[in-house]
C-alpha cells in the first residue's frame, strides 16, 4: 500500500471528479470520494482500490443540503491524512435569470459557491496549521464572456475564479497551494443534467475529461494558480492580469473622475 496523503474529491461519481480520483489514485493517494450516488461511488472505489492498491472511502452527500455539507466539512477537520481537496462538484443551468424560479438559482449557488467556499475554507484552515496542502477548484471558461451566456452559472464560476486567486494569495506563504482550473466545454454529464445537448457544440471545441485533468495536474505540478487547459498562449492570460492590475491602480481616488463632472 502506497500512502502519499489522502485526497478528498467532491463530484467524484462521474466526469471530471471521477478522472481526478483515477489520476490521484495512480499517484498513490488514498481517496475520500464524495457525491450523491452511493452505488457509483462504491463501484469507483472498488475499481481504484484494486487497480492502484490504495484506500478509497465513500462519503455520500448532497452538497446543496447544509446538514450533509457539514458532514464533509467535519471529515476535512478531523482527518489529518487529508492533504488534497478537489472541489469538482458543480452544476450548470440552461435558463436565463428572468423567469427562473429563485429556488433553482439558490440550489445552483449552494453547490457552485457556498459548498465550494465552505470546503475550501475548512481545508485552508487545516492545511495552514500544518503548513501543507493543496486545494483545487473548478471554474469555467464562460467567465471570459459573460455577455454570451444567460443566467447565473457564469457568475458563480467567476466567483470561484476570484475566490481561488484571493485564497492563493492568502495562504501560499504558509505552504498551501491553491489552483483554479478554467475549462471550457468538457464531455461530462453536466450538460445532460441541465437539459443541454452537447451535440450542439462544435466537436473540435469539446475536451475529454481525461485530457482536461491531465493538463490540470501538469499545471498543478508547475505551481500554477490559474490553469486554462485549452488556452494555447499563456501570454493572453498574463496580459489580462496585467491590465486588471493597472485598472486597480486607477480606481483608488476619493473624487469622481473629471469625465463625470457636470459641464454646467
Amino acid at each position: 500500500m502506497i500512502s502519499n496523503g489522502a485526497a478528498l474529491i467532491t463530484g467524484a461519481s462521474s466526469g471530471i471528479g471521477a478522472v481526478y480520483a483515477d489520476r490521484l489514485a495512480r499517484r498513490g493517494h488514498a481517496l475520500i470520494l464524495v457525491a450523491r450516488d452511493t452505488k457509483r461511488l462504491e463501484a469507483l472505489a472498488s475499481r481504484l482500490c484494486a487497480q492502484s492498491r490504495i484506500r478509497a472511502d465513500v462519503l455520500t452527500a448532497d452538497l446543496t443540503q447544509r446538514e450533509q455539507l457539514a458532514l464533509v466539512e467535519d471529515r476535512l477537520r478531523t482527518e489529518p491524512s487529508i492533504d488534497i481537496l478537489v472541489n469538482a462538484a458543480g452544476a450548470t443551468m440552461r435558463s436565463a435569470v428572468v423567469g427562473t424560479p429563485l429556488e433553482a438559482m439558490d440550489s445552483l449557488i449552494e453547490l457552485n459557491v457556498v459548498a465550494l467556499t465552505h470546503l475550501s475554507s475548512v481545508a485552508a484552515d487545516s492545511f495552514v496549521k500544518r503548513r501543507l496542502g493543496t486545494i483545487v477548484n473548478l471554474s469555467s471558461g464562460v467567465v471570459a464572456t459573460p455577455e454570451k451566456y444567460r443566467g447565473i452559472y457564469g457568475a458563480t464560476k467567476a466567483y470561484v475564479l476570484n475566490f481561488s486567486i484571493s485564497l492563493s494569495a492568502e495562504v501560499q506563504a504558509n505552504g498551501v497551494q491553491v489552483q483554479v482550473v478554467v475549462p471550457h466545454a468538457t464531455r461530462t454529464e453536466i450538460f445532460q443534467r441541465a437539459g443541454k445537448d452537447i451535440g450542439s457544440f462544435e466537436s473540435a471545441s469539446i475536451m475529454e475529461p481525461e485530457d482536461l485533468v491531465d493538463a490540470a495536474l501538469t499545471g498543478l505540478d508547475r505551481g500554477e494558480v490559474v490553469t486554462i487547459p485549452s488556452l494555447p498562449d499563456a501570454g493572453i492570460w498574463d496580459a489580462l492580469t496585467s491590465a486588471r492590475m493597472r485598472l486597480g491602480a486607477h480606481l483608488a481616488h476619493g473624487q469622481p473622475a473629471d469625465r463625470y463632472r457636470s459641464n454646467e
